[in-house]
């Protein structure tokens, strides 16, 4: 067995967290969301907003992957923020399809949630802008998302001249910059159990907009 397999064969876990039942689940799978993610906040889970949001190039189909941050959840979905001229930008103004996972290691559980995303209203969009912090608000002022920059150098002087700019002034939000909201059709609540039998457990919606559940195989 090579280094890199015995490294790897040493990190596996066994997990013993509480299952996942039926009986246990609310029949919304957003109110099921607001709870598992309340238990996620109480036990200090760093960054438990974070998740990870694919989307994908329209012709080719080359899905990308990063890491966002939720600004808000509710009963219509799960928002969060960009700069439109960013790469998912792009590929979500092309195919509007996405899927998103949460990860709460130390609670050994993730939400998958696959569906369609929209952007919010002007006025929403200028409400988050508000709430940023004051760096975050001109960081989002500078050169557009994912285009390619010289240096670190040239990165660092458009911010310093942004910072004097507005030194005097609030920043408004960039036309270029707003939120997105996912809007759910397919949420997986997903529970680590001994011996990889895993809690699978995922509500999907049907042509009368109902959510059905399902339990699927580890």
């Amino acid at each position: 067995m090579s280094q890199t397999r015995q490294l790897l064969a040493k990190l596996r876990k066994e997990y013993s967290e509480q299952p996942l039942l039926e009986s246990s689940l609310h029949t919304d799978p957003l109110r099921q969301f607001k709870l598992w993610f309340t238990e996620a906040v109480k036990a200090k889970i760093r960054e438990p907003h974070a998740f990870c949001l694919a989307t994908s190039e329209k012709l080719s189909g080359q899905p990308s992957a990063r890491m966002v941050l939720m600004k808000h959840y509710d009963r219509t979905g799960f928002v969060f923020v960009s700069n439109y001229e960013s790469r998912k930008a792009r590929e979500i103004s092309a195919s509007n399809k996405v899927a998103a996972v949460f990860y709460w290691c130390d609670l050994e559980r993730q939400v998958r949630i696959e569906g369609k995303v929209k952007k919010l209203s002007s006025g929403n969009s200028d409400k988050y802008f508000a709430l940023r912090p004051r760096g975050s608000q001109l960081a989002a002022l500078m050169m557009a998302q994912s285009t390619e920059i010289e240096s670190r150098e040239t990165l660092e002087l458009s911010y310093q001249q942004l910072v004097e700019r507005y030194q005097s002034r609030k920043p408004k939000r960039p036309n270029n910059w707003g939120g997105y909201l996912i809007i759910p059709e397919r949420i997986e609540f997903w529970q680590g159990r001994r011996n990889r039998l895993h809690d699978r457990i995922v509500f999907s919606r049907n042509r009368a907009g109902r959510w059905e559940v399902q339990r699927l195989a580890p």
